[in-house]
C-alpha cells in the first residue's frame, strides 16, 4: 500500500492523470482494475471513479510496488545456477509467465530461458528454469513422470487432527471464473488430485500451523483449494481462505511458499544426470513469525 498527500501543483488533476504521471510504469488497465475493486481510497473513503483531486487530499493506493514501479525494478535472487538450469526465488505479486513476469524480466539476461513449471502470482519461492532446449525437454518430461518432487510451506489456520496425512480428492477447474472446486467423490469433469502434508510447527492456542506440503498431481490452485476443503485455509488466501482470518492476521497474500525442489530421477536424464539426488532448498523456513510464541509439534 502506498500513501500520498496531494500537493498544490496537483490540485484539480484527475486521479488517473495524476497516477500515470506519478508512476510512469503503471499500466492504465491496472488503474481501472483497482477502481473496479475499490482498491484506491481518498481521505479514507474507497472510490471507483476517476475523481478530481484537491490539495491536501490523502491518497491510499492498494496496488503492489512491482505494478506501480515496474516489475523490472524487483530484485530476484538466484538460489542455484549452472550451465543447464537456474532456480529463482520468486517474490509475491509476480506472475511466472506473461507481460512483466518473472520469465520476461529474466529473459533479458539469458540467451535462452524457459520455465519448467509455474506457481501462483502471490505464491513465493523456487521456480525452476531451463537454459537450453534439451534441458527444457528433459525437465518437462521428468515433471510429467513425477521424478521431480516439489515441497511447499503453507501457513494455515484451523484445528489439525493428523500430524501427517495424504489427501485424495477430485478437482474441477472453472476457467471462466478462474476458480477450482474440490469434491470428495468423483464427478463429471473432475480430475483426481493428491496432496500430502506433515506438520512442522504449530501454535495450538492460536490454531496456526506450518505445514510441509508435497504436491503429487500439480493442478491449478490445488494446495490452496484442497487445504481449505479440509478446514485448513491458508492465511492470506483471498480466493479459498477466510476474509475474517486474513483480516485478523493483516495478510493480503497467501502464506504459501515453494520451498524445495528434489531431482529424484528414476531413468536416464541425459545431460542432466548429474542432478539426480540433488535437493535445492531455501535457507530459511518462511512464515514462522505468524506462529506466535508457542511452537509445539
Amino acid at each position: 500500500m502506498k500513501t500520498l498527500k496531494i500537493d498544490n501543483k496537483n490540485d484539480g488533476k484527475k486521479l488517473i492523470t495524476f497516477l500515470t504521471s506519478e508512476f510512469p510504469s503503471l499500466n492504465i488497465n491496472y488503474i481501472y482494475k483497482a477502481l473496479r475493486k475499490k482498491d484506491i481510497k481518498i481521505n479514507g473513503k474507497r472510490i471507483n471513479e476517476n475523481i478530481v483531486l484537491h490539495s491536501s487530499d490523502i491518497l491510499e493506493i492498494y496496488i503492489s510496488d512491482d505494478i506501480l514501479y515496474g516489475a523490472k525494478n524487483i530484485v530476484i535472487p538466484i538460489i542455484y545456477e549452472d550451465d543447464y538450469i537456474v532456480i529463482f526465488d520468486k517474490p509475491a505479486n509476480l506472475e511466472v509467465t506473461g507481460e512483466n513476469s518473472l520469465t520476461s524480466i529474466m529473459k533479458e539476461k539469458y540467451t535462452f530461458l524457459e520455465p519448467c513449471h509455474r506457481i501462483d502470482r502471490n505464491t513465493i519461492g523456487l521456480v525452476l528454469f531451463a537454459k537450453n532446449q534439451e534441458s527444457l525437454e528433459i525437465l518437462l518430461d521428468k515433471f510429467k513422470t513425477n521424478e521431480i518432487e516439489k515441497h511447499y510451506i503453507a501457513c494455515v489456520y484451523g484445528n489439525i487432527l493428523k500430524k501427517v496425512d495424504t489427501i485424495y480428492s477430485y478437482l474441477f477447474k472453472d476457467n471462466r471464473k478462474s476458480i477450482v472446486y474440490i469434491s470428495d467423490s468423483k464427478k463429471t469433469g473432475y480430475v483426481p488430485i493428491k496432496t500430502s502434508y506433515k506438520v512442522l510447527k504449530e501454535n495450538k492456542k492460536n490454531k496456526v500451523s506450518l505445514l510441509d506440503v508435497t504436491l503429487h498431481t500439480g493442478k491449478t490452485h490445488q494446495i490452496r483449494a484442497q487445504l481449505s476443503h479440509i478446514g485448513l485455509p491458508i492465511i492470506g488466501d483471498g480466493k479459498y481462505g477466510s476474509y475474517e482470518i486474513n483480516k485478523k492476521f493483516h495478510v493480503s497474500n497467501q502464506l504459501l511458499c515453494s520451498y524445495s525442489i528434489t531431482f529424484d530421477f528414476k531413468s536416464d536424464s541425459g545431460i542432466l544426470n548429474y542432478l539426480s539426488g540433488m535437493e535445492i532448498n531455501l535457507r530459511k523456513i518462511p512464515f514462522e513469525n505468524y506462529l506466535g510464541d508457542e511452537k509445539n509439534v
